[in-house]
């Protein structure tokens, strides 16, 4: 397999410069069993002063649960219960700026997001948002944001989307679905605890598991590949592996899966991830399918451009038998079509990693279509 570096090259008349990408990681992490409950400790050093509080949004799923109970809200901190029903969305973001300026004199100390993707992603874009002027929906895109976000924290509770170590926040705004992807993105803190993730639904467990096995797939497929996101793509795909097709005891699956999560968003920080996520975004524009079933829906259909990786997953489902639902693009009128094609079209970074530059000579709006309507 053939690795290409991420560069910018620059010619000078004398010389050919090369600037490497300086890409941010989260500065800290804690990870194990029970570690939850360190976050009271983690945040009393975060705190400017009593008057700014910590605002928690916690995936509603907790509503009335001991996990709520268990976080650490003193002083005037707030939780805020969060629908993940739906895909995070730029005018929600914005509601929930609003608010906070609204009901707190002082700039929070923090944002602490404790949930799954949709939640994690809200955390990262309000974070941003309470630093940064304007409507949410204008930094969708690449390093936009100008003014760092205030600090904030993730803390998964379902593992898979690898929305814990991103540098994205994936949104649905009025024109597109698309990330604010910025170095100041990035959890300042971030909380694995494997214990979170008990309860989680067989089924939710593996769409957004095979979040993370697509992730990987596209990575070490894509023409961005190059040996940093290699390595850490090499280890998730093989954790996945071991999850998703070996016998491992509950307790093991759970540690392994969340660092199969780590290391699948780590891989794509150096490179991309590429079809099925493309035409995914198109899905959840259109039709509000949510990111881990769109992929497999997708995905199921794209031996053409990942035969093995869609061996595999075939195999993955059969084991754990997943049904995915059928015909969901079946009664859509060509408009309807149309606006998923652009929607994926529009993610030139994804078809580039996936194909290389010369991209648009085999993805054309017609190929697209006749992918769509087998969905």
């Amino acid at each position: 397999m053939e690795l290409k570096d991420t560069r910018i090259k620059k010619n000078t008349p004398t010389e050919e410069k090369v600037e490497y990408k300086n890409f941010p990681m989260v500065p800290r992490v804690v990870f194990g069993k029970g570690s939850f409950d360190q976050l009271g400790t983690i945040l009393m050093a975060k705190r400017k002063n009593s008057e700014a509080p910590f605002i928690f949004l916690v995936d509603d799923v907790f509503e009335g649960k001991a996990l709520v109970d268990r976080i650490p809200a003193i002083l005037n901190d707030r939780i805020v219960l969060i629908s993940a029903d739906e895909e995070p969305k730029t005018h929600q973001v914005d509601a929930l700026v609003q608010k906070i300026r609204e009901d707190y004199a002082e700039v929070p100390s923090g944002i602490v997001g404790i949930g799954g993707g949709t939640v994690m992603d809200l955390a990262k874009a309000v974070s941003i948002m309470m630093n940064n002027e304007g409507s949410t929906y204008e930094y969708q895109g690449w390093d936009l944001v100008k003014r760092p976000s205030i600090y904030h924290v993730g803390i998964p509770t379902i593992s898979g989307t690898g929305a814990e170590v991103s540098r994205t926040t994936v949104l649905l705004g009025p024109e597109k679905k698309l990330g604010i992807n910025s170095d100041y993105t990035t959890f300042d803190q971030v909380v694995l605890d494997p214990d979170l993730t008990i309860g989680v639904s067989k089924e939710q467990w593996f769409y957004t598991g095979m979040d993370c096995f697509i992730h990987c797939v596209e990575s070490l497929n894509g023409t961005f590949l190059n040996a940093f996101s290699q390595s850490y793509g090499e280890k998730a795909f093989q954790l996945c592996k071991e999850v998703f097709l070996g016998d491992l005891p509950e307790a093991e699956s759970r540690d392994k899966l969340m660092m199969a999560s780590w290391h699948g968003g780590m891989s794509i920080a150096y490179s991309q991830v590429g079809v099925a996520h493309a035409m995914s975004y198109g899905l959840s524009y259109l039709l509000g399918v949510k990111h881990g079933i769109g992929n497999c829906i997708v995905f199921n259909h794209l031996e053409e451009f990942y035969p093995e990786g869609v061996a595999l997953f075939k195999r993955m489902q059969e084991k754990h038998k997943i049904e995915l639902p059928m015909g969901i693009c079946a009664d859509l009128s060509q408009g309807e079509l149309d606006i998923m094609i652009s929607v994926a079209l529009g993610m030139e970074p994804l078809w580039e990693n996936a194909l290389g530059k010369e991209w648009k000579k085999t993805i054309t709006p017609s190929k697209l279509k006749s992918i769509y309507e087998k969905i």
